[in-house]
């Protein structure tokens, strides 16, 4: 089991603060993994959680709708651990609206926390990574729109769409310098971007009879892949994105 074993490990975690972000990073931490945590507010809960499976949590609050705030994540983050092994790029948001009304706010606002500032984090752990000369892990949290249309989320599914194929480009040009960058797209999560969908009644009945395992997913249905790409036993994986949907693409 050691192949999965992340003791000794460096891993940032985007969105930690709640939701999948901290599932995610609970799950590193388990595995063995020291933890930074961004989020857009407090992370006290998520310092908590880590904290009692015996881990070291530095906690940072960033607005990651910008990309300014990305050169001090990675400066704190060796300032406190000395390194960086892992990112995950889970921060994200959604916004619902009917294409031919969406505004060009709602697509700016999207398109730039759930693809520029992925990009952008991914590059400054990258160059972090090629100067220790360690390789390194970058995990993406895409979506089931990064393979399907959707209904009403036009920027959402452009920016997931557009991680799939940033994950593959990212992985061609890094490779060689020893580091991996993967995806996991998430099925239908019962977090707070899918609250409105879930007191949807007639949404809700829908998706889940489309779901052949008849449940949403939760954030602990992310740990096992997330613990697999971050770790060794994913060591000849590069550029994939992988679904952790309840089945629901084989429909």
């Amino acid at each position: 089991m050691n192949l999965f074993s992340l003791e000794g490990k460096v891993a940032i975690v985007t969105g930690a603060r709640t939701g999948l972000g901290q599932g995610i990073a609970v799950a590193l931490a388990k595995a063995g993994a020291d933890i930074v945590g961004v989020g857009s507010t407090s992370l006290t809960e998520t310092e908590e959680l880590i904290k009692m499976e015996g881990r070291r949590f530095l906690g940072i609050q960033a607005d990651l709708t910008k990309t300014e705030p990305i050169p001090d994540i990675l400066l704190r983050a060796v300032e406190e651990f000395g390194k960086v092994d892992i990112l995950v790029n889970n921060a994200g948001i959604i916004r619902r609206e009917d294409a031919i009304s969406f505004t060009e706010k709602d697509w700016d606002d999207v398109m730039n926390i759930n693809l520029k500032t992925v990009f952008f984090l991914s590059q400054a752990c990258a160059k972090e990574f090629i100067k220790q000369g360690t390789g390194g892990k970058i995990i993406n949290i895409a979506s089931m729109l990064s393979f399907q249309g959707g209904i009403r989320v036009p920027s959402y599914t452009s920016s997931k769409s557009g991680i799939k194929g940033l994950t593959m480009a990212m992985a061609n040009e890094w490779a060689k310098y020893g580091i991996h960058v993967n995806a996991i797209a998430p099925g239908y999560m019962a977090t707070d971007n899918t609250d409105a969908l879930r007191k949807d009644e007639k949404r809700n009945e829908e998706i889940l009879g489309r779901i052949p395992q008849g449940r949403w997913g939760t954030p602990e249905d992310m740990a096992g892949p997330c613990i697999f790409l971050a770790s060794e036993a994913s060591s000849y994986m590069n550029g994939f994105t992988m679904a952790v949907d309840g089945g629901w693409l084989a429909r």
